[in-house]
């Protein structure tokens, strides 16, 4: 049975949901093969420079980052978390090298970025001839070296920028792949036998007035409060859905706030779909994992483009235009502009969501069986 490591860490939370995501649709599709999750940050632990000097693990800084807002200057940030990769390359080779001499595995798929030389380098020492898949988990790369590196290896892509990307960087036509959008969990699909108005009420919440449904990924934003109150004070007919996360201080000081509109809060949650299916449109950060979430729940999306942008997630903004399928503002001090523009076409932009059909999740497998059946027999026997 062949065996696949599927690499994750835990920042943002996206990575370990792609890799979980695509682990038990493999399951579920009965697919004949030994399907390993690997933990990166886990493996090279030892070799955590930034917990070292600051107690903290690099996954925990990077969400603590996200959950203050503390995002301006990432670009320069990153330079600095490439330096200290590069200057830890070799050990961290090492470690990989020894860990996949001992556990033989015939194909390694990462959906992290960053790292993808080292773990190339670290497989290529152990297994020479086992194939190495990038599945790029944002809708296009932000070069130089975050997802997409020069070396012979396999990318799974999900929107034609990041194709057109890999092509660029002289990858050939048959190591590129392309799905039709984001891992998603399936859950995304199943269908939701939901009463909207009935639930409504349950949670305190009027049947027929347009719900925003705010949400800023595991760990929550503080930026949730001012948008909140700025949709409180708006002047429009509106009810709010609150998803914090992790972060229960700022769950508890958005039930203290003082408002006029009807408000829901939920902390930490999976039943994402559910509170989706009692939307009307989806207010967050530009993350590719929360905008595809939205659009597959058929929820137009306002999302905010500005320095304080993860530099990754700026191109999401571009491609929330292109589709059509909601606003971008500068600020969310716009929030009042863009909400009114969205009511006054919202059937328009809802025909635009379901228009794209996003499946990738359920194509990725047969993806990897072709990159499994062209590999060197002796991996592919094994």
């Amino acid at each position: 049975m062949p065996a696949i490591d599927l690499i994750y860490f835990d920042a943002g939370g996206g990575h370990r949901a792609a890799a979980n995501a695509l682990s038990a649709v493999c399951r579920d599709q009965n697919r004949p093969w030994e399907v390993r999750l690997v933990n990166l940050q886990e493996l090279l632990d030892s070799l955590d420079i930034f917990r070292k000097i600051t107690g903290v693990r690099l996954e925990d800084l990077y969400n603590r980052m996200l959950a203050k807002g503390w995002t301006l200057g990432a670009a320069q940030i990153l330079k600095v978390v490439h330096g200290v990769i590069r200057l830890h390359h070799d050990p961290a080779v090492r470690i990989l090298k020894n860990h996949w001499t001992a556990t033989g595995p015939d194909l390694v798929v990462s959906v992290v970025p960053n790292f993808n030389r080292i773990l190339f380098d670290g497989l290529r020492a152990a297994c020479p001839t086992t194939p190495y898949v990038t599945i790029l988990t944002d809708i296009a790369d932000y070069p130089p070296n975050f997802w997409i590196e020069r070396q012979p290896q396999s990318f799974i892509c999900g929107s034609d920028r990041a194709v057109q990307q890999a092509r660029e960087l002289g990858h050939p036509e048959d190591r590129i792949f392309r799905a039709s959008g984001m891992i998603l969990r399936p859950k995304f699909y199943q269908p939701v036998d939901v009463d909207q108005a009935a639930e409504r009420r349950r949670l305190g919440l009027e049947p027929g007035l347009p719900t925003a449904l705010i949400m800023f990924g595991g760990e929550g934003s503080a930026a949730m409060l001012d948008i909140a109150s700025r949709l409180d004070s708006c002047g429009l007919p509106l009810q709010q859905v609150l998803i914090c996360g992790r972060n229960r201080t700022l769950a508890a000081k958005l039930r203290a706030q003082s408002r006029t509109q009807p408000r829901f809060v939920e902390e930490f949650t999976s039943e994402v779909p559910y509170y989706m299916r009692l939307a009307d449109f989806f207010i967050g950060k530009p993350g590719p994992g929360s905008i595809s979430e939205a659009v597959a729940m058929h929820l137009p999306v306002i999302v905010e483009r500005n320095i304080w942008t993860l530099p990754q997630e700026r191109y999401n903004a571009d491609w929330v235009l292109e589709n059509e399928v909601g606003f971008v503002v500068g600020s969310f001090r716009e929030i009042e502009s863009a909400i009114r523009q969205l009511l006054a076409a919202l059937d328009t932009y809802r025909d635009n969501t379901a228009r794209i059909q996003n499946r990738a999740v359920f194509e990725i497998p047969d993806i990897l069986e072709r990159i499994l059946a062209t590999a060197a027999p002796t991996a592919a026997a094994r």
